[in-house]
């Protein structure tokens, strides 16, 4: 379940369920746990509702999106991903994830009171 999520091409294929999953490899698992955020919490990230905009100051050599969402557990997350199409399927690529701050928690919660 997405919701107020901004519409590109790459967001409309998460928001369409049009994934067939995670494109995890040894760089991009360890960038995420040295935050102390889990494979498993960032893909039950997308289990739940979650705001997903994308990230254009970084987003010069492939589309990269923002996405800031709660686990499972409840913790808020930040997690940069993008969305690679491999043998014709749609996969999310984690790139950075790390657990929010009490003052970005404050924000998003202001931001989308419906999540």
């Amino acid at each position: 379940m997405l919701t107020n999520v901004h519409t590109n091409a790459q967001t409309e294929i998460v928001a369409a369920g049009a994934i067939a999953g995670f494109d995890w490899d040894n760089g991009n698992s360890q960038k995420c746990r040295k935050h102390g955020v889990s494979v498993a919490e960032i893909e039950s990230l997308f289990e739940q509702p979650l705001v997903i905009l994308p990230d254009v100051a970084h987003s010069r050599t492939e589309n990269r999106l923002r996405a800031v969402g709660k686990t499972e557990t409840g913790r808020h997350v930040f997690l940069i991903f993008t969305v690679r199409r491999r043998n014709g399927k749609n996969y999310i690529r984690p790139i950075s994830a790390r657990y929010m701050h009490r003052k970005e928690v404050a924000h998003y919660e202001k931001e989308n009171p419906n999540l």
